[in-house]
């Protein structure tokens, strides 16, 4: 017997995978109509489901084990329930489930990383439903009916790109995304077979996009937005951000601006015939951009990314939503193990690994 009939005395309808991500450049574009530029990591949230005719939603999680969260599919409400188990809620209340659900969560995406854990685990869920009860959804909607359940439910004010990336990305690619018009693009990425990797370096120290600095910058965003009159960050320029006269909106709206064309730059080198080691570079003028003038970085990413730096590594920033998480290396596969030890702390805590890009969320069993 399975561990989900374990639980809930019955076997699944199915096994659902979405993986998490890591944002090669592009960081708080999203919900500023601008690029981002993803990978679907080999980390993954699996979601066995199964209907009920109880009117429950049942959610278990291998991660919290002899926790069976239980509440009536007519009480879900916004932050009812509480914790992990409203990302999974987030989704149920958009799909028409009276009879309702039984859900186990497992996997291996590092929570509180920046890695995207909590967009998995509604991707994986969302994937599910579609396919059990609501085939003609597209994609999009996917995205968009996972996005609101971080949103709406669980009150993260995230953009599209984790939705995106866990949803769209493809195996040896990145995904190069416009979140305006969310056109897409596949972008070849092997940097195996150019002799480099990129390093995970997961710090430990857990952030929340639920928390309040995540949304503060949003606002901020909004407000410079307002401020100078265009419809999104997207269309302002390097030059009339700087007619701001608030010194935080200026600094805000100017990593906007900048990281967008830091994302245009990557793509161009990627699909440039040159060496991807040259996007190194970019990917640390973008960690500057987040500890500068977005001030979300964290004393432990900023020594990750100059330690990294000092150890050879050709380029280094942290990557999520900022104040904890992880950073992102590009290193050379002959130089993986001494970074990798270089950037642990003294008492050698940090998890580290390499984001080998993945495919996306699809139908295990």
């Amino acid at each position: 017997m399975s561990a989900f009939a374990d639980l809930f005395g019955t076997e699944p309808e199915g096994t659902w995978m979405a993986p998490g991500r890591a944002n090669v450049i592009g960081e708080h574009t999203d919900y500023n109509d601008g690029f981002v530029l993803p990978i679907a990591l080999p980390h993954r949230v699996r979601a066995e489901v199964a209907r009920r005719t109880d009117g429950l939603l049942a959610v278990a999680s291998a991660q919290q084990p002899g926790v069976l969260v239980e509440v009536p599919v007519a009480d879900l409400r916004p932050g009812h329930p509480a914790g992990w188990a409203g990302y999974v809620a987030g989704v149920v209340t958009q799909f028409d489930l009276p009879g309702g659900l039984s859900v186990r969560i497992d996997g291996d995406v590092p929570a509180g990383a920046g890695l995207s854990s909590s967009a998995a685990v509604t991707c994986s869920v969302a994937l599910a439903l579609r396919d059990l009860l609501r085939p003609d959804l597209s994609v999009e909607e996917l995205v968009d009916v996972a996005r609101r359940s971080e949103n709406d439910f669980v009150g993260a004010p995230t953009g599209i790109l984790d939705q995106s990336a866990s949803l769209l990305c493809r195996a040896g690619h990145a995904l190069f995304l416009d979140t305006r018009d969310r056109s897409t693009r596949q972008v070849p990425l092997d940097l195996a077979a150019a002799g480099l990797a990129l390093l995970v370096v997961d710090t430990g120290h857990a952030h929340s996009h639920a928390d309040g600095g995540y949304g503060d910058r949003r606002k901020e965003c909004e407000r410079a937005t307002e401020a100078l009159g265009v419809p999104a960050l997207r269309d302002a320029t390097v030059e009339t951000v700087e007619t701001l006269a608030d010194d935080v909106l200026r600094r805000r709206a100017r990593h906007i601006v900048t990281e967008d064309a830091r994302v245009l730059q990557v793509v161009d080198l990627l699909t440039g015939g040159g060496h991807p080691r040259a996007i190194g570079p970019v990917l640390t003028a973008g960690h500057v951009s987040l500890r500068e003038d977005f001030e979300i970085s964290t004393p432990e990413l900023d020594a990750v990314v100059e330690t990294a730096l000092a150890a050879g590594a050709h380029g280094a920033r942290m990557v999520g939503g900022g104040f904890g998480g992880s950073a992102v290396v590009l290193v050379d596969t002959a130089d993986l193990d001494a970074v990798s030890a270089a950037v642990q702390p003294a008492a050698g805590s940090y998890r580290t690994f390499v984001a080998v890009p993945s495919p996306g969320a699809h139908r295990v069993s």
